[in-house]
């Protein structure tokens, strides 16, 4: 999508984000192919191993999504031609690591919230002592990150950007009492509030922009001079409002077929 509607912004950002990207995407396909080999044996050794390439498969990309989008703030070196004027260490700074941790803490934290939401038994408590210590984790680490924000950026002096963010970290304690008094819906349902606030207190930010240049300001990469012709945007936009519905329709379903709680026992729907 992002190459079809905005190719100047596609081409710099993978051009320049490519090893971070490349990682991202071998993280996800040893994820999803311990999915599938974890249970083709029974050893223990077998299963051991894919156990830990599920567990980078999913912490990585985690940890690179916070990276990646903070630098989108924070400004890499884009020179006048549009081009990436780094490498893959520019990528890595303070604020952007703490971008990082951040992510990887608030994504493990709702994976746990739906654990809790989603298993019986043993796995409840299990899924709750552990959100429980994330929980606190994520929101000092996304409050750290909206204190850094102020001076590592341009965007908390824009409307309503620091409301976002400040209600983000408000949501993320809720989350983590709300799960501690047991409520795990209400936990689930603020800390995806508090992802969503984040996403759009960065992206707010950011707009008109897709990627700050640190080297100039005017070379910076808008919506307007990293976008199609008009005439894309307009295909690219039926296409999105006929598709969009349909796939967030399905998804609905399958969690719904899928709602009940799962044990150690067989599965059966």
């Amino acid at each position: 999508a992002i190459f079809a509607a905005f190719p100047h912004w596609y081409a710099t950002l993978f051009s320049g984000f490519y090893l971070a990207l490349f990682l991202m995407l071998l993280a996800l396909i040893g994820r999803g192919v311990a999915f599938e080999f974890r249970s083709k044996e029974d050893r223990p050794g077998w299963r051991n191993l894919w156990d830990w390439v599920l567990c980078a498969g999913s912490l990585v990309p985690a940890l690179l999504w916070g990276v990646a989008v903070t630098n989108l703030v924070k400004g890499v070196p884009i020179d006048s031609h549009m081009q990436y004027a780094g490498n893959f260490f520019t990528l890595l700074s303070p604020y952007t690591l703490v971008g990082g941790l951040a992510t990887l803490l608030l994504f493990t934290f709702h994976g746990a919230l739906f654990l809790s939401l989603k298993t019986g038994g043993e796995l409840v408590e299990r899924a709750r002592g552990v959100g429980g210590k994330l929980g606190i984790l994520a929101a000092a680490a996304l409050l750290l990150l909206v204190v850094l924000s102020y001076s590592q950026t341009g965007i908390m002096g824009r409307a309503g950007v620091a409301v976002l963010f400040w209600a983000a970290v408000v949501l993320a304690l809720a989350a983590w009492w709300l799960l501690r008094s047991g409520r795990h819906a209400g936990a689930f349902v603020g800390n995806s509030l508090a992802i969503v606030f984040t996403t759009g207190a960065i992206f707010g930010g950011l707009f008109p922009r897709v990627m700050v240049s640190s080297l100039d300001p005017r070379w910076s990469l808008t919506v307007y001079n990293a976008s199609s012709s008009p005439y894309t945007l307009k295909v690219m936009t039926i296409v999105a409002l006929t598709l969009v519905p349909v796939v967030l329709l399905y998804q609905g379903w399958t969690y719904w077929v899928f709602r009940r709680r799962v044990g150690g026992g067989d599965l059966e729907y």
